[in-house]
């Protein structure tokens, strides 16, 4: 049978990214693309869908024989605490939603999007340990550590082979911020190409853990086509690449745009970014399914400003 990949959140900041490598991957025509809204931009099969619908979850899954399921529909950290229960309700109903629904039709895998959040102040700051016990402050994280146990739970009681990673902040020159914590790396880009200070919402001494989107995806499809014995950790893996502070970023995008400045005005969200990791262990990714990260922070800086002036001469032309 060929595989078949039904993706929700298909329009958000890493969904539309993924949707892209997963049709580049398997054809355009195995991958069904769902959100709440159309994306006009959008090449591809896509079918709107509430994943609070269990209903229209099933008729989709049946209508296109779907195979895998990939769920990135949520509210991220940032705006989750601006509507805390509805972020609670979303995140977790959508996905209980798309495991039930993959158990009864015998779904072969389902991938779920979890995240350095689901740390709290007790953990660790430096090279937090995998197995390290969760405690959360954000109704963003809370969700997403509840998830973690729902898929290993699946996993236990009915062999439903879920996999997870948990995301760092993920830097991409694709899409516009989600509603991030770590949102303030990918602005800092878009201001600097439009020559413009940029004021962070987190103070210049806030280390976190950050990824590339490029290593982001790579991440998640070595992770999917991995063999299921491979997969030892059946809450969610953590994947680490580079860690930084706002003042390190701004230094790295001055050596190729000396103009560039960044003032710190801290807000809620340095609340948020006081309660993660500074950097993660992911030994565990690392042995497992052999993943490794193949940019840096300077590497990065270099092809972000690139794809960015590309966009931004494009939108001006």
């Amino acid at each position: 049978m060929a595989t078949k990949i039904l993706i929700t959140g298909a329009n958000g900041q890493l969904g539309s990214v993924l949707t892209k490598a997963l049709q580049n991957t398997y054809g355009i025509n195995n991958v069904i693309a769902t959100d709440i809204k159309y994306n006009a931009a959008f090449v591809g099969v896509f079918e709107f869908l509430d994943a609070t619908d269990f209903n229209n979850i099933q008729h989709i899954i049946k209508e296109h024989h779907i195979t895998e399921i990939y769920h990135m529909a949520a509210i991220l950290s940032a705006s989750g605490e601006k509507q805390p229960l509805r972020t609670w309700d979303i995140n977790n109903n959508t996905f209980l939603n798309v495991l039930e629904a993959a158990r009864l039709n015998s779904i072969h895998k389902v991938f779920y999007p979890s995240s350095i959040a689901v740390y709290g102040n007790n953990a660790p700051k430096n090279n937090t340990p995998q197995d390290f016990f969760l405690t959360p402050t954000t109704v963003y994280g809370m969700s997403k550590a509840a998830g973690e146990h729902w898929a290993n739970y699946y996993f236990l009681k009915y062999n439903l082979d879920v996999r997870s990673l948990r995301y760092p902040g993920v830097i991409g020159h694709q899409t516009s911020p989600g509603g991030g914590t770590t949102d303030y790396a990918v602005d800092a880009y878009h201001y600097a190409v439009k020559q413009e200070e940029y004021t962070c919402f987190l103070n210049e001494s806030s280390g976190l853990p950050m990824i590339y989107m490029d290593d982001a995806i790579r991440a998640t499809i070595e992770l999917m086509s991995a063999p299921k014995d491979a997969i030892k950790t059946r809450t969610s893996y953590n994947i680490a690449s580079m860690s930084f502070t706002p003042k390190a970023l701004e230094k790295a995008i001055s050596q190729i745009m000396p103009n560039f400045k960044m003032v710190y005005t801290p807000d809620f969200r340095q609340q948020i970014a006081d309660s993660w990791p500074n950097s993660i262990d992911d030994t565990e990714a690392r042995n497992d399914w052999a993943w490794k990260p193949k940019y840096d922070l300077k590497s990065m800086t270099k092809d972000m400003i690139k794809h960015l002036k590309e966009t931004y001469n494009t939108e001006n032309a």
